[in-house]
């Protein structure tokens, strides 16, 4: 199972899916194997264009999906008011999403819109879809695409309104794990002092569980998965990092718990088979 086509990730539920169905449940990889953050990012990865994304995406379109595909893209290249390209867009980005299933496209299409209209509603959903696949994003190149998107759409909606936490805790996830620089903490302060000011602000806590986890200080990642699980014992997210972390960690018994506590959860027969495998694998 591949995680290249994913559609949009709204609520915690659907995050988990994209884990498990979008990519294959197997056995995380141990802390031992866990570089520090600042080392483990370094090195720019290869560029991803957005003109290569479209050209393979189009490769798996029907004849007539292609013809449907290259009109919409002529009528933005005519347009010459504001109004009609938003429009234009946001029929691309339904077309990636509803018909063709495949998320880059439509998240794209989402931004561009979204730039053209200067919202900050809009400008914070467009780049909130790529912070949510980036934090599921283990291809170094694409995580670089996908935190490069987020970060021009956060920028732009922090300066019409530069006290939004959440916008500056999406910036922060960026720099965290989008390879965009090669000092980690740029991101991890924001986050940490947000955190601090307000510690039931739990995007804040999740962000920074998964930089714990993402660099190996795996106590302090089940910590905050912990604490969100305390708060919100319904967030599937943060109960299937707690058992991914703890399996990490060499903690069978903590893993199956949360494994199993996820899975009964879940109303997904083929998800659900994938967690037992996992499950099994520990036994």
């Amino acid at each position: 199972m591949k995680k290249s086509q994913i559609v949009l990730v709204i609520a915690s539920v659907v995050a988990v899916v994209l884990l498990f169905v979008f990519g294959k449940v197997t056995a995380p990889k141990s802390a031992a194997n866990q570089a520090p953050m600042a080392q483990q990012d370094a090195g720019a990865p290869p560029a991803i264009h957005f003109a290569d994304i479209l050209q393979k995406a189009r490769q798996q379109l029907t004849p007539e999906q292609n013809q449907r595909v290259l009109s919409l893209e002529n009528a933005v290249t005519r347009g010459d008011v504001k109004d009609q390209q938003i429009h234009v867009y946001h029929q691309l980005a339904r077309f990636w999403k509803d018909s063709a299933h495949v998320f880059e496209p439509y998240a794209y299409y989402m931004a561009q819109a979204a730039k053209l209209e200067n919202s900050e509603k809009s400008l914070t959903f467009a780049a909130q879809l790529f912070v949510d696949n980036l934090l599921t994003e283990n291809n170094p190149a694409m995580q670089h695409w996908l935190a490069e998107n987020a970060k021009d759409l956060l920028d732009k909606a922090l300066v019409l309104n530069p006290n939004n936490d959440s916008s500056k805790i999406g910036l922060g996830a960026c720099y965290m794990f989008g390879n965009i620089s090669d000092n980690p903490m740029q991101g991890i302060l924001p986050v940490r002092e947000i955190a601090q000011k307000d510690s039931n602000n739990l995007y804040a806590q999740m962000v920074l569980g998964l930089g714990g986890k993402k660099s190996g200080q795996l106590d302090k990642a089940i910590e905050r998965f912990q604490f969100i699980v305390r708060k919100d014992p319904h967030n599937l997210e943060a109960i299937f990092q707690l058992a991914e972390t703890y399996d990490m960690h060499g903690d069978k018994a903590n893993a199956i718990h949360w494994y199993e506590t996820a899975k009964n959860m879940i109303n997904n027969d083929a998800i659900k088979k994938e967690i037992d495998k996992r499950i099994n694998e520990l036994k």
